[in-house]
Formats: C-alpha cells, sequence, structure tokens
C-alpha cells in the first residue's frame, strides 16, 4: 500500500461527502417540495408527460396501490425488452446482423435488466444489437434506477409523515420524476464528459480492420457514452463490452475511472441527506451516512491491503510481484482503483467492473462478496439502498428496545410486531434464496460442469453468482459459465426473487408505519442519530448479514486463503 493510493480513496470519499447535502436537497425539491427545479425546463416536460400518461391528476396511492403499480410496470417491462431481443434480427439498427439471443439468455437478459442487476451471460458486442442495447437495456437502466428510488421515497414517507391520511405517493409519478429531475439530466452532462475523455458514442458500423502483419481484425463500437453514464448513476452495472469497464472504450483514462465510481456513489449517498430532510431532522440522514461510509471504508482497507499482496498462484514463476496482484487489473488504474472500483462497485447493486474479481487474492475476493451478502446497504443501489438500511434500522431499534425495556420507536412511531415480522422475512428471504441455489448447483451436475475452477474458488464463484443475482448486483466471478438453461434460468428466478421480495415488505411496511400516529420523543426514548446509534446499526448489519453467511465463506475464500498459504492453490 502506496501513500498515492490511499490519497486516491480519501479523495473520493471527500467528494462524496461533498456532494451528498447539495444532491440531496435537489431530490428533496424533486420529489417533496411543492416547487420543483427548473419549472420552465424540466416541470414542461414532466408535465406533458403526466398528460401523456393519463395523470391529468396525481392522486396518492396506498401501499397496495403502490405495489400493484410497480409490479404490472415491471412486468410490462420484462415482455417487451424479451420481445426486442428475440426479435433483434428482424429489427432496424443491427448493423452486424446479429441473430437473436436464446429464449433461456433472452429471459435471463431481460428480467436482469429489469430488476437494476445487469447480469450478463453473455458478450455485449458479439450478442445484442445497437438497438436493443439502447430500447431494452439502456431503457431499464433509468427505468428500474426510478422504480428503486420510488420505493425508498414511499417507506421513507411511511416513516416521516404524520399527518391523517394513509398515501405514500404515487408511483407513476416518481418514476417520472426520479427519470426527468434526476437521472436524465446528470446521464446527459455525464455522458458528453465521457464523449470529451474517448468513450465511444456512434452507430456507426464496427470498423473491420488488418493489422501490419495482415491479420483480419474487428473493432466493436457502438452507443456507448449513453449507456455507460446511466448504467453508472443508476447503480445498474454491465457494460456494452465483455471486459465491461476495464474496456478502453468505456473506461479509458484514470477520470473517467474516477468520474464512473462518483457516479455510482453519488444518488445513493444523496438520499441519506433526502430522507433526513423528509423527516425533518437532518441528523438522521448524516447518521445512516456515517454507517455507509464506515462500511465502505472497512472493505475498502481490507480490499487494499490484500490486492497489495503478492498473488500466491504466481510465486513461482519469475515475476515482480512488489506493485502486488496485478492480475486481472489495467495497469492505468493500479491496484488501488481497482480495489476501491470493485469495493464500491459491490456495496452498491451496481456491477460494473474495472477488474476481474475472479483475479483477486482470496482476502481481495472476500471483500466484494461480502458486501453484497451484507443486503447492499453499503450505500447500495439507487433507492434500494435507502430502503434497505431503513429495513436494518427497524430490526436495530427493536433490538434497542428490548435492551432498555422500552416499546421500541423511530421518528415518534411505534415499532410493532407486524413491522419486526416483515422486516424479519426481508431478512431472511435473501440468504435463503442465495443458499438454497447455491447448495443445489453444488452437487448437480448441471451447476459444476459450469465451472472452471475447483475446491474452494470453485464454491466461491458458485456463491458469488447468486449472491449478484438475489442481491440485483450483476458483477461475477468470471471463472464460472453461466449461459447455460440452469444459469440463465435459475438466475433470473433468483433475481425476481431478490428484488421484488425485498420491495414488497418495505411497501408493507411504509404502508403499516404511515397509519401510526407520531408520539413526542419522552426522557426514555432511544436516539436514532449520533455516533452510538451509527455504532450500533453498523454492527447489527455486521452481525446479521454477515454472520448468515459465515460457514458458507469459510468453506469458499476463508479456506482458499489458508490453502494459498500452504502453497496449494486451486
Amino acid at each position: 500500500m502506496t501513500m498515492t493510493g490511499w490519497m486516491q480513496i480519501v479523495v473520493f470519499l471527500v467528494v462524496i461527502v461533498a456532494i451528498t447535502k447539495p444532491l440531496g436537497l435537489y431530490m428533496f425539491r424533486a420529489f417533496e417540495a411543492e416547487s420543483r427545479p427548473l419549472p420552465r425546463t424540466l416541470g414542461r416536460i414532466e408535465r406533458v408527460l403526466l398528460r401523456l400518461c393519463g395523470l391529468k391528476e396525481t392522486p396518492e396511492q396506498d401501499w397496495k396501490q403502490y405495489t400493484a403499480s410497480l409490479l404490472a410496470f415491471s412486468a410490462l417491462g420484462v415482455l417487451v425488452s424479451y420481445a426486442l431481443l428475440r426479435l433483434q434480427h428482424v429489427l432496424p439498427l443491427n448493423p452486424e446482423h446479429l441473430p437473436p439471443p436464446a429464449p433461456h439468455l433472452a429471459w435471463n437478459t431481460a428480467v436482469s435488466f429489469n430488476t437494476n442487476t445487469n447480469w450478463q451471460s453473455y458478450s455485449g458486442e458479439s450478442t445484442v444489437s445497437y438497438l436493443a442495447q439502447m430500447a431494452a437495456l439502456a431503457w431499464h437502466n433509468f427505468t428500474s434506477a426510478a422504480a428503486g428510488l420510488g420505493v425508498a421515497l414511499a417507506l421513507a414517507r411511511g416513516l416521516s409523515r404524520k399527518g391523517a391520511g394513509n398515501g405514500l405517493g404515487n408511483f407513476w409519478v416518481d418514476v417520472i420524476r426520479a427519470i426527468v429531475y434526476v437521472l436524465l439530466p446528470i446521464s446527459v452532462m455525464a455522458a458528453l464528459v465521457l464523449v470529451a475523455q474517448g468513450v465511444v458514442q456512434t452507430l456507426s458500423p464496427y470498423l473491420h480492420v488488418s493489422t501490419v502483419e495482415g491479420v483480419a481484425q474487428i473493432i466493436p463500437l457502438g452507443p456507448v457514452a449513453s449507456q455507460e453514464a446511466i448504467k453508472e448513476l443508476g447503480t445498474n452495472g454491465g457494460g456494452f463490452f465483455n471486459a465491461n469497464s476495464a474496456h478502453p472504450f468505456e473506461n479509458p483514462t484514470g477520470f473517467t475511472n474516477f468520474l464512473e465510481m462518483v457516479l455510482i456513489l453519488c444518488i445513493p449517498a444523496a438520499l441519506t441527506y433526502t430522507f433526513g430532510r423528509m423527516a425533518g431532522n437532518n441528523k438522521q440522514g448524516w447518521t445512516l451516512l456515517a454507517a455507509m461510509g464506515l462500511l465502505l471504508l472497512l472493505g475498502v482497507a481490507v480490499s487494499y491491503r490484500a490486492e497489495s499482496q503478492a498473488n500466491s498462484a504466481l510465486s513461482g514463476l519469475s515475476i515482480d510481484q512488489s506493485a502486488g496482484n496485478l492480475e486481472g487489473k489495467e495497469t492505468r488504474f493500479g491496484v488501488a482503483s481497482s480495489a476501491l472500483f470493485a469495493t464500491v462497485t459491490t456495496g452498491t447493486s451496481c456491477g460494473a467492473v474495472n477488474s476481474m474479481h475472479d483475479s483477486f487474492n482470496p482476502l481481495g475476493g472476500i471483500v466484494p462478496l461480502i458486501n453484497i451478502q451484507l443486503g447492499e446497504v453499503v450505500f447500495g443501489g439507487v433507492g434500494a439502498g435507502l430502503f434497505g438500511i431503513l429495513m436494518f434500522v427497524l430490526l436495530s431499534v427493536f433490538i434497542a428496545g428490548l435492551m432498555v425495556g422500552r416499546t421500541p420507536e423511530y421518528l415518534g412511531k411505534k415499532i410493532e410486531s407486524r413491522e419486526m415480522k416483515l422486516a424479519m422475512f426481508y431478512i431472511l428471504i435473501f440468504p435463503l434464496i442465495i443458499l438454497g441455489f447455491s447448495a443445489w448447483s453444488a452437487v448437480a451436475g448441471y451447476g459444476t460442469s459450469s465451472l472452471n475452477n475447483a475446491g474452494p474458488h470453485g464454491l466461491s464463484e458458485i456463491l458469488y453468482a447468486y449472491s449478484s443475482g438475489t442481491g440485483n448486483n450483476g458483477s461475477a466471478f468470471a471463472g464460472l459459465n453461466a449461459n447455460t438453461p440452469w444459469w440463465d434460468i435459475s438466475l433470473g428466478i433468483a433475481m425476481l426473487f431478490g428484488r421484488f421480495f425485498m420491495m414488497i415488505p418495505a411497501l408493507a411496511i411504509a404502508g403499516s408505519m404511515r397509519d401510526k400516529r407520531a408520539v413526542p420523543p419522552s426522557p426514555g426514548t432511544f436516539p436514532t442519530h449520533g455516533l452510538l446509534f451509527s455504532g450500533l446499526l453498523v454492527s447489527v448489519i455486521l452481525i446479521v448479514g454477515a454472520l448468515t453467511f459465515f460457514p458458507a465463506l469459510c468453506l469458499g475464500p476463508v479456506a482458499e486463503h489458508f490453502l494459498a498459504l500452504a502453497g496449494k492453490v486451486f
């Protein structure tokens, strides 16, 4: 580890903290204030879209109506994307005449982008046409992020609103405002910056050239910058090219690498401030940010430390490893930026990668795995991070109430058995899907046949695949061939369960809490802001989230670490 590496990490964290308040305040104005930003431009676009959607009046919905709208919108999105993928060979903007993907791959891809996962069992430049990239995949990058943002706002309203009524907002209005006021403007500006830095943005066919040796070569092109901007901003992940953000056409410079990491974290971080304003107490938001920031810093430190060590698999070769483990990393980014990017992209539900996590040292690779298995709350995805950590907040408040012998309260509202049952369902469904499918695939021939590695590393690849799918992250340990009927179908199911079986309990809690009257704090009320509560929240996340998967992690990366120390490498 070097001082330069640590300075990169510190500067990045300072930038994120600096962005949190202004962007959080902007989003509060966009969603909750009566006067929204730029009413003559963005406001006019919003009004036109609402009118086109038949929303001349925007009555608020209860949690059941909000959920029904979410599910209907998502189901339609899957069907449209599946159709575009299967029909891409007869549709325009397919200059390379790419055939349609197989039905199981089209299903997996449609579900993946609909659930904000962007898991890719294929190489983008050789599988998906320009039209499908833009109309099916990039479109979902906007809509899935907007839907997640809407669920987070609904839960925040349920917890913070104190007046009569049971309204949680209107799903359709929230989605339109998320796209018009937040996702689209920032994406346009980011895409222009990326193009200026050398990211490709064109509808021209691929270049067919010959090398100086006379060998024919194809250079893929496409509308990359526009998709790159929203894939990072919306914490969608994936990539136009198979190499993802390690590809120079997606991420050409150190500046674009830094910018893309900022895009990944800016909205999840800023939402904590938005929540504080909605709750009427900014300290509530800063408390959440402190807990998320501490978990991120711990992950970066462990990953950077591990990747600064030599790769034991290369110890017998005459290779200088004084710079650390550079296998699977771009030398233009180095160990520090690769470790930081890996931690940021898996702490959120992004999944874009600028290095191959499969090539990390065992303790370096365990950090992305744990980040996902914590429930994607280390800032988390757009919207998903906020409603995810609020579920852990309710659990922490309940535990604190048991310790002091008082009825647990949050923002003046009592946390009762209904809310805790829903919260525990939310927390337990996640490991049930991951460990259940992982155990199935580890003993079935059609599961293990896709592994390129045996032993603990092979198990890590299986665990990572289902953790990434269920956590709607989308990154992968690249040694697994997931483009088979079993993996495409099972991962698609895991993505759907991991998305909607987490959102529905969150919305149900929002509806339950919205109906409750707030009571003023008393001398015995447990404060839910400040460093004490941040520490309790971090402890609960680590105990409940990490220890759930501890036995499986011991059989995977932990065992691989000790075997590597003994000179045994799989």
